[in-house]
């Protein structure tokens, strides 16, 4: 056999992978294998038993298309790349969650699924809604909620919110977070599954949830509508708006849909409404819609039959699963709670044996304080008995002080009635010496007006003589000889009359000028001693204050006690000796 005439060998296998919601998985598949058994694969390695909602979806040019189960993988339209990919998604959804999902992983696969579409804002939904749901899925994620672990920040990398609904409020990241924690924080004591399952119970209330949209004409004029295929019905929207349908056919109504190349026609039961007919340009769109509508018809009239054996069986060890999972639930919850109370219960016993170990240090501390002071206070009552005894030797010494300063203060009180004899009599002298003085000054007065009167009569004389010696004199020597020269005796005579006047004025001046400088004089010795009295008046206060300072302290000493001091009053005893200086400074 030559070399050219061998045919090259067909491979027996092709690769696929598989992309789940969570996983993605690798295949080794026969040629020969149809859709269904890869698909039955992948449902046995996901552990799926709820299989008529899901299918493998892969990529067509510019479209999308479901695997077909009852052909070839190989004789289908899968993009020729090695591996083949494909996505493992839910096809069909049903009406009501609750009911009718029963797995864990179905509703797990669905809760991904319908999360994705939210925040890829292909189901619209409100803000309030919107942060809603994420605190669900949060809740699923995280567990029940915790501020001790879940520190400010725990979702900064967590896709939450649709682009949409971020963009159109002003708000951060953390205010955000914020509102999402707050929803959160509420949803305690709510298990995985649970969040989950409120989470699809809340989504399948949106205007665009489980709807398929596809672009279609109306006629041929090309009306622009939409068609949306779920698990209601047939529904037309306009182009712009996707929540609000124009006009619905529900599958209840619709007797029989069929197309013939572009042209689609929805006959409704009741013969009596009209026949709606819209076109598609697309031959692969319109076989997509025509399996969507009978897959979500069959769906439809399988809800409302009784369901078959092997849904009942598997909605029955969900119930017990899910009792059973309640039950652990609410052991874990339990022992969770013994837990806490334990830990709760360590805490405490460690918090009051640290208080313990305190209070038994600072009782420590008090101890040696205390022995420290007892110790003080011995020697502290020491120094007090030496203090005493001090004080009561300080004691004697001063109440011998103070009968020295009675003895003191009676020879004191004996002088102070001395002096205020002196005074008395000093005062006597003074007002004697005042009379003396006035008596003197008008006896002066006197001897002045005297003296005057006598200068005056002299003058008068010695004019009286001058005259009469001038008039006589010519007379007697024109009628006679000349007389005999005046002895010299008359003359001495007069003389000496004239100054005997003359020396006694001069002695009555001397008389008085001696009699004043001797009043001055005494006037002067006089006020010496009425200052020198007064000095030692002034050093006799002084001297008495001392000693009742001195007495006052050494009393206090004695006693250990402030005692207030005794003020005796000198305003009686001293008003007399105070007026008698005022008069003495005076005079």
């Amino acid at each position: 056999m030559s070399i050219l005439g061998l045919k090259k060998k067909q491979p027996k296998t092709f690769k696929v992978k598989v992309i789940t919601m969570d996983a993605e998985m690798e295949f080794s598949c026969e040629v020969k294998w149809k859709g269904k058994d890869l698909f039955d694969l992948v449902c046995r390695t996901v552990g799926l038993r709820e299989t008529w909602f899901f299918g493998l979806r892969y990529t067509v040019k510019d479209t999308y298309a479901w695997l077909k189960p009852e052909k070839r993988v190989l004789d289908q339209e899968v993009p020729k790349d090695s591996p083949i990919t494909f996505h493992f998604l839910a096809k069909f959804f049903p009406e009501k969650v609750e009911e009718e999902l029963v797995q864990e992983i179905t509703q797990h696969l669905f809760f991904l699924q319908v999360k994705k579409q939210i925040l890829d804002e292909e189901i619209f939904c409100s803000p309030e809604a919107s942060v809603l749901l994420a605190s669900y899925a949060v809740q699923a994620k995280y567990g029940d909620y915790d501020p001790n672990f879940h520190k400010p920040g725990f979702l900064a990398q967590d896709e939450l919110l649709p682009k949409r609904v971020l963009m159109q409020y002003q708000m951060t990241a953390d205010m955000w977070e914020e509102k999402i924690t707050a929803w959160y924080a509420e949803h305690r004591g709510i298990a995985r599954d649970e969040a989950e399952m409120e989470y699809l119970k809340i989504a399948q209330d949106l205007e665009m949830y489980g709807v398929s949209y596809f672009a279609i004409t109306q006629n041929k004029r090309d009306t622009d509508l939409l068609l949306g295929v779920d698990a209601q019905g047939l529904h037309i929207y306009s182009p712009n708006s996707k929540l609000n349908p124009n006009k619905s056919f529900p599958w209840s109504d619709i007797r029989n849909i069929s197309y013939s190349e572009k042209e689609f026609t929805i006959k409704p039961l009741d013969k009596k409404k009209d026949v709606f007919k819209f076109y598609s340009s697309q031959l692969r769109v319109n076989k997509l819609i025509l399996q969507l509508c009978i897959g979500n018809h069959d769906l439809f009239m399988r809800r409302r039959k009784v369901d078959s054996i092997e849904v009942q069986q598997m909605k029955a060890q969900a119930k017990e699963e899910k009792a059973r999972k309640k039950m652990e639930r609410q052991i874990l919850a339990r022992e969770k709670q013994m837990r806490e109370e334990a830990e709760r219960a360590k805490e405490e016993m460690e918090r009051r044996l640290f208080q313990l170990q305190d209070e038994a240090r600072l009782a420590n501390e008090a101890l040696l304080r205390s022995e420290e002071t007892a110790d003080l206070l011995a020697e502290k009552a020491q120094i007090a008995e030496e203090e005493a005894k001090l004080l009561a030797h300080k004691a004697a010494e001063a109440e011998q002080e103070r009968q020295r300063l009675e003895v003191t203060a009676m020879k004191t009180k004996e002088e102070k009635r001395l002096m205020e004899q002196k005074m008395r009599e000093a005062e006597q002298l003074a007002v004697k010496l005042v009379e003396q003085s006035e008596r003197r000054l008008k006896e002066a007065d006197h001897l002045k007006q005297d003296l005057t009167e006598a200068k005056d009569a002299e003058r008068r004389a010695k004019q009286k003589l001058l005259e009469i010696t001038k008039t006589t004199y010519p007379l007697i020597a024109a009628y006679s000889t000349p007389p005999a020269p005046p002895e010299a005796s008359d003359y001495e005579s007069a003389s000496t009359r004239l100054d005997f006047k003359d020396s006694d004025m001069k002695r009555l001046s001397m008389e008085i000028e001696r009699e004043r400088l001797e009043y001055m004089e005494k006037s002067k010795h006089l006020q010496d001693q009425l200052k020198e009295l007064k000095s030692e008046i002034e050093s006799l206060k002084l001297e008495e204050q001392q000693q009742q300072a001195g007495l006052y302290g050494l009393h206090s000493e004695a006693r250990g006690y402030v005692q207030e001091p005794v003020y005796i009053p000198h305003s009686n005893r001293n008003s007399a000796y105070m007026s008698q200086m005022a008069f003495f400074e005076e005079v």
